[in-house]
C-alpha cells in the first residue's frame, strides 16, 4: 500500500483535499505542578504522586432580557468549575503530610483559628500537555493551563479495604478563582480586545 494513501485518513472537505490526520494530544502525557503548597512542599514530592487531574471548565450565567414579544439572552458572571487531582498516599506519608500543611494553612484545626487574608493560605495550580519526551530528549510542553487563587474545597482520604489490591489515595478538590492558558498568546487569556459596536443592543 502506497504511504500517500494514509492522507487519506480523514475527513474530506471541499475545496482542501486531503489533509491527512493530526495527532492527537495524549491523555497519560502531563504533568500537574503546584506552587506555595502547604508549607515545606517541593514541588516534585506532589507532581511525581499525581494519578489524574482535570481540566478547567467554565460556565457563564444566563440572564433573560424581557421584551415586547419575545426574550434576549445575555451572558452574566462566569463561574469556573473546581478541579480534581487524585494523589498516590506513599508509604511514607509524604502526601498525607503535605495535604496536612495546605489545610493547616487554610484554617488551624487545633487552635481553631483561620487566616488573615486568601493570600496567607492560596497557591497556584499549573497543569501542563507533554508530547511523550523524556531522558535525554526534553519533553516539550504542548498547553499549559494555569490556576490562579486555588485552594483545598475538599479533602477525601478514601477508604482502606481487606478486599483490595490497588493503593491507597487522596482525592483534592480545588476551588479556584481564575485560569489562564499560558503562554497568553493561546487560548483563554489571549486579546481579542473589547468590541467597539456602537448601538448597545442585546
Amino acid at each position: 500500500m502506497s504511504v500517500a494513501s494514509l492522507t487519506k485518513f480523514t475527513v474530506p472537505i471541499s475545496g482542501a483535499g486531503s489533509m491527512g490526520t493530526l495527532m492527537p494530544k495524549l491523555k497519560y502525557r502531563f504533568r500537574a505542578i503546584v506552587e506555595n503548597f502547604g508549607v515545606t512542599t517541593p514541588r516534585s514530592e506532589i507532581t511525581k504522586n499525581v494519578i489524574d487531574i482535570t481540566r478547567p471548565n467554565a460556565s457563564f450565567e444566563n440572564q433573560v432580557l424581557d421584551v415586547y414579544n419575545s426574550r434576549i439572552n445575555i451572558l452574566g458572571k462566569h463561574t469556573w468549575e473546581p478541579v480534581v487531582i487524585n494523589l498516590r498516599d506513599d508509604v511514607n506519608g509524604e502526601m498525607t503530610r503535605r495535604v496536612g500543611e495546605q489545610m493547616q494553612k487554610q484554617f488551624d484545626f487545633f487552635e481553631q483559628m483561620s487566616q488573615v487574608s486568601g493570600v496567607d493560605y492560596k497557591f497556584t495550580t499549573k497543569y501542563e500537555v507533554l508530547d511523550g519526551g523524556n531522558g535525554s530528549t526534553a519533553p516539550v510542553v504542548l498547553e499549559t493551563w494555569e490556576m490562579y487563587g486555588c485552594y483545598i474545597e475538599n479533602v477525601n482520604y478514601n477508604d482502606m479495604s481487606y478486599s483490595a489490591s490497588e493503593h491507597a489515595s487522596i482525592q483534592l478538590t480545588i476551588r479556584f478563582d481564575n485560569a489562564l492558558n499560558t503562554p497568553i498568546e493561546t487560548g483563554i487569556g489571549v486579546a481579542v480586545g473589547r468590541g467597539t459596536g456602537t448601538i448597545a443592543t442585546g
